[in-house]
């Protein structure tokens, strides 16, 4: 018993979008799924899984092809995200696909050299990215970061100083690449005079420190220093001051990927204590056939269906710009609340079920445990992200 592979309305996919399903699902139960207790052991994985994600098309998703990216529309990437949560691994996933919320503002607000210089390395797998917005002061609230970034000019050329401080960023310790939120107008205050600028990782003047965490153990988490780093103004994403409008357009897109990789981490875990239910036996049958331990699958079931109707809905009207945009910013906030809760809900009752087992480490169920609170809050807390749906149905 599980739910169907396909998503609930079968008109949402086409046959290209089953064979890259099926195609990625094979890939990931072959590369990541067999190493994904020891890597997460390790506390990080090897930099080659870059390359081998690339080479199958993973990286490029929705990229021009002249950066060496592929063509793809929204459900592509809700397929990617499903399918890689399929591992049971959050860490892998994390840092694997960082460039999927550090690439964007490049690829959409970039200059065409920067876009040339910076996107086709990544996508090739030889180049990591990452995404630097939150700040140790500030949290989800973007508006207020403090990290400055001046510009000045002598006889080298037109060039900001960056000072300050960014936390708990993603690929953060390796990544050659860092979208930053600086603040360019230092007079300025709330969302003005913000700017996206692009980082190098090998700058003066950055010093990276690495974070321990409960979960997500393969991925890199690291606390970023920026002391007088020197970067060239030809590394300004979009126009100076106004980059506000660039970042929060960036989470839309994180946010709704993150709602459609919790469902399919719930999914994960009912699979797993389905699977125990059946072979373990107490008092001299199994398990599934205990009535408390049905309507516990059962509940489980009813959760992940009414949380993944809710992000493919959502993919629809997005990827065709279907209604209020206002609305449709307000309802992907509260699918990313209803999809963690849903992942919460999941883990916690396959831990229930599979007992003494899913203390152990090594279970997906346990590993997905210990992962739930930072899909709850990265990308804007559970608390945020009702604020922010209120204010865009002015409630």
């Amino acid at each position: 018993m599980s739910l169907p592979d396909a998503p609930p309305a079968p008109h949402y996919f086409t046959d290209a979008h089953v064979q890259f399903r099926d195609s990625l699902r094979d890939w990931v139960a072959r590369e990541i799924t067999p190493h994904a207790t020891a890597w997460d052991e390790a506390g990080g994985f090897p930099r080659e899984l870059y390359k081998k994600a690339s080479a199958i098309g993973l990286l490029g998703l929705d990229y021009a092809e002249a950066h060496g990216g592929t063509p793809a529309d929204l459900f592509y990437h809700l397929i990617l995200s499903e399918e890689l949560a399929r591992a049971g691994a959050g860490g892998v996933s994390a840092s694997l696909m960082s460039h999927s919320i550090g690439l964007p503002p490049i690829k959409n607000f970039g200059s065409p050299a920067l876009q040339a210089r910076v996107i086709p390395p990544v996508l090739a797998g030889e180049k990591i990215a990452a995404l630097a917005v939150t700040e140790p002061s500030g949290g989800s609230d973007v508006a207020a970061l403090k990290t400055t970034a001046v510009r000045q000019s002598d006889s080298s050329g037109d060039h900001y100083i960056v000072n300050g401080e960014k936390v708990f960023i993603t690929s953060g310790m390796r990544a050659d690449f860092i979208t930053a939120a600086v603040r360019t107008d230092p007079a300025s205050k709330g969302a003005n005079g913000i700017s996206a600028l692009l980082i190098e990782g090998d700058m003066p003047g950055l010093t990276r420190t690495k974070l321990d965490k409960m979960g997500w153990w393969a991925s890199d988490t690291a606390h970023l220093r920026f002391d007088n780093v020197r970067v060239p103004v030809a590394n300004l994403i979009g126009e100076e001051h106004k980059g506000f409008k660039t970042f929060m357009t960036n989470f839309n897109g994180e946010r709704l990927g993150m709602a459609a990789q919790a469902v399919a981490y719930a999914q994960v875990c009912f699979d797993e204590a389905l699977d125990w239910a059946r072979q373990r036996s107490t008092f001299g049958a199994p398990l599934s056939e205990r009535q408390v331990i049905r309507h516990k699958l059962m509940d489980m079931l009813r959760a992940i269906d009414v949380a993944r109707c809710h992000v493919y809905d959502l993919a629809w009207a997005q990827q065709h710009d279907h209604g209020d945009p206002n609305l449709r910013v307000a309802r992907i906030a509260m699918a990313k609340v209803e999809s963690t809760r849903c992942m919460q809900f999941c883990a916690d009752s396959a831990v229930q079920i599979l007992g003494g087992m899913g203390f152990m480490r090594g279970t997906k169920s346990e590993r997905i445990y210990r992962e739930v609170k930072v899909m709850m809050i990265g990308g804007g807390s559970e608390e945020i992200m009702k604020d922010l749906a209120a204010r865009q149905l002015g409630i």
